[in-house]
């Protein structure tokens, strides 16, 4: 894509390049975020955006804009572009170091790795808050870190730490007066109190996140979750009709629950396995199989895996062991695959239940090797996490010790920094007016070098203006007059003669007339003391190569690069240049029989280089001596420090004379 600068009618109301790609960014997001395209077009315009946005200069807004984008990215499920966005965010703002995009950054990639990787979803997590921890005002985002952290602590069965983590969580969204994720919150907290046997407490708990989510987008999905929650902690209390009570109150949002088929077979699993252990056995096993139909036809594993235990567990109670083995055997598999070790569990102890002697006891061995290992698992986690809070403690120690070291040490720079200054101050004091005078004196005599190099050069150009002058009038008063009259003569021949050469005396009288006008302009250029003064340089070069095609019957194409800056070019090296494309151009009539002149000049590392190429005969270099022409090309690209090449093909044809002089004049041009 092309950016052009784009000027309104007023003059100083320009928009920048920026401003166009930042209007392109947004508008592509946009139709990422619209559910209008698919999602192939979706992620195409997300693609796209991140290619404009790449091209930004380092800064806030382009990290806040790869934030952007890498959000939608994970809402279109596309998590490795998801992460890779960040990493990049990550990589950015730490070479901008701005702490609000890393703690951002840290954020975004915790919730990446937080359903696999559970540890380094919390290192992310636990970079993030420490972060936040120091900043202000942004007491949301830091809330939302803190709750990440204490669910991934409930999973590990911490339940203190996550306790604790979720309660800082509340007073940060408190402090924030977004109550969006305190609903959240409170589930959490009424999960880890039923874990830790508070019941009266967990079922106080999902009640005010009933509370908190009222009037919210998502009021009847929490209320759904905080009654199943809640029956679920009957449940654990034995209390059987309770938690019929409240899964036959998510049961009633039958609107909602029809849209929500995953949501809808939990809740009817649920229930029947509170029938089950109730021994109320009227709808059992049909509540179990409609739950596991509306599973089996959205392919939900999770849920399969623990229906599929249910009924295993339904059948066994009633001596169906051979049903109740293959129930168990496809949760047992189902499980495998999901690594969903918790149902796992449930399945080898049920396994080495109705099973054989032999196959019993290997079923029982498994259970024991696998709860071991899950509590292997949950004491890792619990100790790195542990001593990820133990290293960050640890360097924060540190870092407050660093930084009385350095106070004390800064002090004493400063002391030693205010006496070296104040005896520098007194000797500099002694010096200064042996310096003035010697400064003096120096300014005096620079001041009479330049003088006299100026008179020089002023003399030089008096000379070589005259000098000019002289051969303009000797070229208009003379050869221009010569040619004059011998046009004369020969129009007053074709007047009086009759002898079938009159055409081919109006070829040759039109040709005079070219040479007149050609010297004319020459005999101008040379008269003008210098280039004019009230021309923009490129309008006088464009005036010069339409002036001379003209006369000559040659096409010609002329192209200015933008970048270059006349106005700050040396006078005398745009007088050479002119010179060199108007003696190029006077070789191409002369030689070439051309019919198309290209020109162009552009700029090209602190370079202005003339390109002039025409599409005539071309010329052999090795063989054909470089007559004055040429060589007062080579003369003036020399004087400017400059290079020259003169390119030809005998054989396609085509001669291209390549110049390139630095646009800023040096020390040598000066003298």
């Amino acid at each position: 894509m092309i950016f052009t600068f784009i000027c309104c009618e007023k003059p100083n109301e320009i928009v920048k390049k920026e401003d166009i790609k930042s209007n392109l960014i947004t508008s592509y997001i946009l139709k990422a975020k619209s559910n209008n395209f698919s999602i192939i077009q979706r992620k195409s315009n997300l693609d796209k955006a991140y290619t404009i946005c790449s091209t930004l200069d380092e800064s806030v807004y382009k990290m806040d804009k790869i934030h952007e984008i890498s959000i939608v990215y994970y809402n279109l499920e596309d998590y490795n572009s998801y992460r890779k966005m960040n990493e990049k965010a990550l990589k950015l703002s730490t070479s901008l170091k701005d702490s609000l995009g890393i703690a951002t950054s840290f954020g975004n990639l915790g919730i990446y790795y937080r359903t696999d990787k559970i540890d380094s979803s919390y290192y992310y997590f636990d970079k993030a808050e420490q972060i936040y921890s120091k900043m202000f005002r942004h007491e949301y985002n830091h809330g939302k870190v803190l709750l990440d952290m204490a669910r991934i602590l409930q999973r590990t069965k911490d339940y203190a730490g996550s306790e604790d983590l979720t309660i800082r969580a509340i007073e940060k969204f408190e402090l924030s007066k977004n109550k969006k994720f305190l609903p959240l919150c409170y589930t959490n907290l009424g999960i880890l109190a039923k874990y830790l046997e508070r019941y009266d407490e967990a079922v106080g708990y999902h009640l005010k996140a009933i509370e908190y989510a009222k009037g919210g987008e998502e009021e009847v999905l929490q209320t759904l979750i905080s009654l199943n929650n809640i029956g679920t902690v009957y449940k654990s209390q034995q209390e059987y009709d309770k938690a019929k009570e409240y899964y036959h109150k998510g049961l009633a949002y039958t609107e909602f629950l029809n849209k929500n088929p995953k949501r809808h077979s939990r809740l009817i699993d649920n229930l029947a396995y509170v029938n089950f252990l109730s021994k109320d056995l009227t709808n059992i096993p049909d509540l179990f199989y409609k739950a596991l139909k509306i599973r089996d036809s959205i392919d939900d594993k999770y849920g399969i895996a623990t229906n599929t235990l249910h009924l295993a567990e339904y059948y066994k109670s009633i001596d169906e062991d051979s049903i109740a083995r293959m129930y168990a055997e496809r949760s047992r598999n189902i499980s495998l695959d999901l690594h969903n070790n918790e149902e796992l569990l449930g399945v080898y102890l049920l396994l080495s239940e109705i099973s054989d002697s032999d196959i019993g006891l290997q079923y029982a061995n498994k259970y024991i090797a696998l709860n071991d290992s899950l509590i292997k698992v949950e004491r890792l986690f619990r100790d790195k996490f542990a001593r990820i809070k133990f290293e960050t403690e640890e360097i924060v120690e540190k870092n407050q010790q660093i930084s009385k070291e350095n106070e004390i040490l800064i002090i004493a720079i400063l002391g030693l920094t205010a006496l070296f200054l104040l005896g520098y101050i007194i000797f500099r004091q002694q010096q200064s007016n042996k310096e003035l005078l010697f400064a003096q004196t120096q300014q005096e005599s620079n001041e009479e070098i330049y003088r006299l190099l100026l008179n020089q050069q002023i003399k030089l150009e008096e000379g070589r203006q005259m000098e000019q002058q002289r051969m303009s009038e000797e070229l208009h008063d003379g050869v221009l007059g010569r040619l004059f009259g011998v046009r004369l003569s020969l129009d007053g021949i074709n007047q009086r003669a009759n002898d079938g050469f009159t055409e081919a005396r109006n070829k040759y009288i039109d040709e005079l007339k070219a040479i007149e006008k050609e010297i004319r302009l020459l005999s101008h250029d040379l008269g003008a003391e210098t280039l004019p003064s009230d021309v923009a340089y490129i309008d006088a070069v464009e005036n010069l190569i339409g002036d001379l095609c003209e006369v000559h019957k040659i096409s010609f194409e002329f192209n200015n690069d933008e970048d270059i800056d006349w106005e700050g070019v040396d006078d005398q090296k745009k007088v050479n240049l002119f010179r060199i494309l108007q003696e190029s151009m006077q070789n191409i009539f002369k030689h070439a029989s051309a019919d198309l002149i290209k020109i162009n000049f552009e700029y090209v590392d602190g370079n202005i280089n003339l390109t002039i190429l025409d599409d005539g005969v071309g010329f052999n270099s090795t063989k054909v001596k470089r007559g004055i022409g040429l060589k007062n090309i080579t003369s003036r690209v020399n004087q400017m420090n400059g290079q020259v090449q003169f390119i030809n093909d005998v054989d396609t044809g085509g001669t291209m004379v390549s110049v390139s002089v630095p646009a800023k004049a040096n020390v040598a041009e000066l003298y």
